[in-house]
């Protein structure tokens, strides 16, 4: 199957830990809110869904780092996920991290790479 992007935002939209930008996706025909972050200098995007709970992350649009700026945060459930992974790493998401999404950062945008 042939990928194709679709653009998400700007690059210089995602500041390192900073707020990320939301967007949707569609999954099984259905839309899906997703988002995506700075870390470690690359952009990483994921679902908008806790593993818990299906709830979304943001309680604030954008605002999914924790106060210490190093990891993503449900804002429901306290659950805490690693920004690049998505991967639980304490709270209520017992073990169930975040669905990655593929996002790629070229000529200063930040594309959603989505299966045609």
């Amino acid at each position: 199957m042939a990928e194709r992007e679709r653009l998400i935002c700007a690059a210089a939209d995602l500041a390192e830990q900073g707020r990320g930008v939301r967007f949707e996706l569609s999954r099984g025909g259905k839309p899906q809110p997703a988002f995506v972050v700075r870390f470690d200098g690359q952009p990483h995007a994921f679902l908008n869904q806790c593993g818990h709970v299906p709830v979304e992350l943001d309680w604030q649009a954008g605002e999914f780092f924790d106060d210490s700026r190093l990891y993503l945060v449900c804002s429901t459930h306290g659950a805490l996920y690693h920004p690049a992974s998505g991967q639980c790493v304490g709270g209520r998401c017992a073990g169930r991290g975040l669905i990655p999404v593929p996002v790629v950062e070229r000529d200063g945008h930040v594309y959603l790479l989505e299966t045609a």
